[in-house]
């Protein structure tokens, strides 16, 4: 009623909500017309990817452990993978998301910090484009739309936000660089010139 949340997100893990909660809560959410995402596969493949997409979840976060099934099921739902550099590293895990499975079936990709004080406390996206380049594997290109246009795709603003596009918020940061390269490249860096927000 007071418009104080606009999606519900679980984790469902042998340490946290099993599949069977996890439907639960969803069914809950959805009755009270939130959408839904999950962080999933993190440690073990309960087989979350799948379970959100079924659910028509906005995104799937971790997914270390999905299985191409797992990917299959998010590609046709629309389901964005978000990866987490941040707690990969942090947890010292060693089980690499299924990037090359996501890029096969097309599953959009996007990159955050996960920022939290247990698993990952980091704040900063230029660290997190970085690593999600060096331990990931991912592109430039990848990289940067991960932290913009598949970003909002996550969250379900991507009619909003994201691109530069006529009629869209304009949001962006301005930055002194040579190539865009030098963002996920540089670490400790941060050569912001200037943030416009809401046009400003």
């Amino acid at each position: 009623k007071e418009k104080l949340a606009d999606a519900v997100d679980a984790f469902c893990e042998g340490i946290a909500f099993s599949p069977q909660q996890t439907a639960r809560v969803f069914d809950a959410a959805k009755r009270a017309g939130l959408a839904v995402k999950l962080h999933a596969d993190q440690l073990s493949n309960l087989h979350g990817a799948r379970l959100a997409a079924e659910h028509g979840a906005l995104s799937a976060d971790h997914l270390e452990h999905t299985d191409e099934d797992g990917v299959a099921a998010m590609a046709r739902s629309g389901t964005v993978a978000v990866l987490l550099p941040g707690a990969y590293y942090v947890l010292r895990e060693t089980q690499l998301p299924p990037v090359a499975t996501l890029r096969r079936h097309r599953v959009p990709i996007a990159i955050a910090t996960d920022c939290n004080p247990g698993t990952s406390p980091v704040t900063s996206l230029l660290l997190i484009m970085n690593m999600a380049a060096t331990l990931f594997r991912l592109t430039v290109e990848e990289a940067i739309a991960g932290v913009t246009r598949e970003a909002a795709r996550a969250l379900g603003r991507h009619a909003d936000i994201g691109t530069l596009e006529r009629g869209k918020c304009c949001d962006l940061a301005i930055w002194s660089i040579e190539r865009p390269a030098e963002l996920v490249y540089r670490i400790g860096f941060n050569p912001l010139h200037a943030r416009v927000w809401n046009g400003r």
